[in-house]
């Protein structure tokens, strides 16, 4: 099967190129070392999540990366807004095939020819191979968000588990949106988390759940089998609470839901 996951990926180079993306990222970019990876994602004022996307450094000056939705030339055209002076240059490459490749140790990066791989433990994402989308539903499991459109600039980052995927710092110097999210992660308040969750429909990423017509969730990604879907989905804590009680709970539509896993921020 393959994947209808495109790459979409920002070069970022330059003089300045770290101590830019240092002050815009909500990791701690400086910490990576060349030949790694890690989470990071682009905040808005406020918070809420713009961008999610592999950070790789791939050489002393320059960063490459592979985002988890959104496109690239948006991406790019939102940032050279904050370039002032910088010696930064933004670049968004050409869209390519994005595939499973073999095992490779989590935060690993490296090329092969044109091929841009980024390690994920059990298995890799190869940019410009078109192979299968095998890496969906691993990553699924893993907890590891892919957003759709609809999402973009409406989640913080404790509602998809960043912090658990160490995509936020709290140790560096200020970036945006960092004020709300240190707000949530030192005194809570978030009524909302991520989860795996198994669907009767087939349903697709972007999908709305709505319980007695009052939307109470949205999917992230998902994978389908026979017998419906499994996806990532941000659903409120309240429906969370009813679940503990209950093996499955119907939301309107005739969906069924049933939480396998659950993370917190």
């Amino acid at each position: 099967m393959t994947t209808d996951h495109s790459a979409e990926t920002l070069l970022i180079e330059g003089a300045d190129a770290i101590a830019f993306a240092q002050g815009q990222f909500s990791s701690n970019v400086s910490a990576l070392s060349v030949g790694q990876w890690q989470f990071s994602a682009w905040l808005d004022a406020q918070g809420r999540v713009r961008a999610l996307f592999h950070l790789a450094r791939i050489a002393h000056d320059s960063l490459l990366l592979l985002l988890r939705g959104g496109d690239a030339a948006s991406l790019a055209q939102g940032l050279q807004r904050f370039v002032f002076r910088a010696k930064v240059k933004l670049s968004a490459q050409p869209t390519r095939a994005l595939g499973t490749g073999p095992a490779l140790n989590t935060y690993a990066f490296h090329d092969e020819g044109d091929l841009r791989i980024y390690g994920c433990g059990t298995h890799s994402l190869v940019v410009g191979h078109a192979s299968d989308d095998t890496w969906r539903s691993l990553q699924i499991r893993e907890g590891w968000p892919w957003l759709p459109a609809s999402t973009i600039g409406e989640l913080l980052p404790q509602a998809i588990s960043l912090e658990r995927l160490q995509a936020v710092a709290f140790d560096k110097g200020c970036y945006p949106g960092q004020e709300i999210v240190a707000r949530l992660h030192y005194r809570g308040g978030l009524k909302r988390h991520m989860h795996c969750v198994v669907l009767s429909p087939k349903l697709t990423g972007g999908t709305v759940l709505r319980q007695n017509g009052k939307t109470v969730g949205q999917l992230l990604d998902a994978v389908h089998d026979e017998g419906g879907a499994t996806a990532l989905a941000v659903i409120d804590d309240d429906v969370i609470d009813l679940l503990k009680s209950h093996a499955s709970v119907a939301i309107d539509e005739s969906i069924t839901l049933r939480v396998v896993q659950s993370w917190s921020a």
